[in-house]
C-alpha cells in the first residue's frame, strides 16, 4: 500500500524518473491513474503482490547517517533554545530566522528574554576566559561547536546569553587568550584588558 501510494504520489507531482526507477512503463502509469484509496485497501488485504522491494546499501546508509546528523543537530539548538540562547547565536551556528528562533521558543516554554542580560560577575568571567581560552589554544580563529557553548555555560555557570557576548568580543579583539600573562582586570570586553 505505501509502496503505491507513493507511486500515486509521483504521478500526481510529475516525476516520470521515480516511477521509470520503480518499473512503471506507460501502461501501469495509466492503470495507476485509476486506482483510488479503497483499492489501495482492498490491496492491502490480498495475500499476493506486485512488488519486488530491495535495499540499495549505498543509499541506506548515508542517509541514516544524514538522519542522525539531522536528529543530532535539532537536539542541540533544542538545548540551546533551553538555555536562553539569543536570536544572533542562532542565526550565526545554525542559519535559524527569527520566526524559527520564536517558533521553537515558543514550542520550548522558554520565556522570553526581557532587556540586557546582566554581565556576569569577575570570578564567573575568568573562568569563562580560563575555559574559552583552552578550548581555542591550538586555533585562535577556529569557531567553537554549538556544543562547546553548551560545555562553557555548564563549566562557567555562565547564562548562554553572557557566553555568547563575551567569546564573540574575545574571538573580535583577536589573540587576547594566547598571551604568556593571564588576564586581569575587566576582561568583560567592555574595557580595556590590562595585562
Amino acid at each position: 500500500m505505501a509502496v503505491l501510494l507513493y507511486a500515486i504520489r509521483c504521478l500526481a507531482e510529475g516525476d516520470q524518473h521515480a516511477l521509470r526507477g520503480m518499473n512503471f512503463g506507460p501502461d501501469e502509469v495509466a492503470a495507476l491513474r485509476d486506482i483510488n484509496l479503497a483499492d489501495l485497501y482492498r490491496a492491502g488485504s490480498l495475500q499476493a503482490h506486485c512488488l519486488d522491494i530491495r535495499l540499495n546499501r549505498d543509499v541506506y546508509w548515508p542517509m541514516l547517517a544524514h538522519l542522525r546528523r539531522e536528529r543530532e543537530t535539532e537536539e542541540v539548538q533544542r538545548d540551546l533554545i533551553q538555555a536562553d540562547a539569543p536570536l544572533e547565536m542562532m542565526r550565526s551556528l545554525f542559519g535559524v530566522g527569527s520566526r524559527e528562533y520564536t517558533r521553537l521558543r515558543r514550542l520550548l516554554t522558554s520565556d522570553p528574554a526581557i532587556g540586557r542580560p546582566p554581565e556576569p560577575d569577575e570570578a564567573t568571567s575568568h573562568a569563562l576566559w580560563r575555559a574559552w581560552s583552552d578550548r581555542t589554544n591550538e586555533d585562535p580563529t577556529a569557531h567553537l561547536a554549538p556544543e562547546d557553548y553548551l560545555a562553557l555555560c555548564e563549566e562557567t555557570g555562565a547564562s548562554m546569553r553572557a557566553v555568547w557576548n563575551l567569546t564573540q568580543r574575545w574571538a573580535e579583539y583577536g589573540d587576547l587568550s594566547h598571551e604568556a600573562e593571564k588576564p586581569v582586570g575587566d576582561i568583560s570586553g567592555r574595557g580595556r584588558v590590562s595585562r
